[in-house]
């Protein structure tokens, strides 16, 4: 009797399995066909949990506004905190504002400065790191926690192996960012080898709005805009 239980619970499982393969084409499908006609953007990625009155939210509102300025979208991860500083700077600025949502049981809900036809919702995160690796002309990586720097690595392995085209991505505060970029430079590349040193070329450390700009306009001087794969 147990085998048979414990049979049946495998077979529930493998089912299960089975349809969430449709739910997860139907996110691809959706995501592709919606920011297919965003135009050029920029992501921007920093903590949920950053408030209002903090000098890095006004950085990543006043840095939206830049890069709206300089003719790009923005996306976010469309929650609170910098995403909403993210989503605000280009509302204000008269841009494309771009939400891509994730269902979590805390910290995540959707912030009032989306546009309402480029608010998209998803279940799986890695549905969603597609779409920010595909549609994202560059990375904007403000201060945050495990999922900013989820975000900031998988890029960057992404196109040290060549799987996507080379945008910038752009860390913003050399006070926050400074510890991990000399760990790199002294225990991955000069203790252990464990980098090359043209990887460390992949990012750049930057303190304020114009410098972002800089770094974008500069390298699409080299570069044309498109999809990265």
């Amino acid at each position: 009797m147990r085998k048979e239980q414990h049979s049946k619970g495998w077979n529930e499982i493998k089912t299960n399995d089975s349809w969430a393969i449709f739910k997860i084409m139907g996110e691809f499908v959706s995501g592709y066909e919606k920011l297919s006609r965003i135009g050029p953007c920029v992501s921007i990625f920093g903590s949920a949990r950053t408030k209002p009155d903090h000098a890095y939210y006004q950085l990543a509102e006043n840095i939206a506004k830049k890069i709206v300025e300089a003719g790009y979208g923005v996306i976010t991860g469309g929650g609170p905190g910098i995403m909403e500083a993210g989503n605000k700077g280009a509302h204000l600025a008269g841009g494309t504002s771009v939400g891509l949502n994730i269902e979590l049981p805390f910290e995540q809900h959707d912030n009032p400065y989306i546009d309402s036809d480029k608010n998209l919702d998803f279940d799986y995160f890695f549905v969603r790191k597609v779409m920010f690796v595909k549609y994202s002309q560059g990375f904007v990586v403000m201060p945050g926690g495990f999922g900013t720097l989820d975000e900031l690595f998988e890029a960057i392995t992404l196109i040290q192996t060549k799987k996507i085209a080379m945008f910038p991505i752009i860390l913003v505060g050399s006070d926050f960012w400074g510890g991990l970029m000399d760990w790199v430079k002294t225990t991955l590349l000069e203790a252990n080898n464990n980098v090359s040193p043209k990887d460390l070329d992949l990012v750049k450390v930057v303190d304020t709005e114009d410098e972002v700009v800089e770094v974008l306009n500069a390298f699409y001087k080299k570069y044309n805009l498109s999809p990265n794969f």
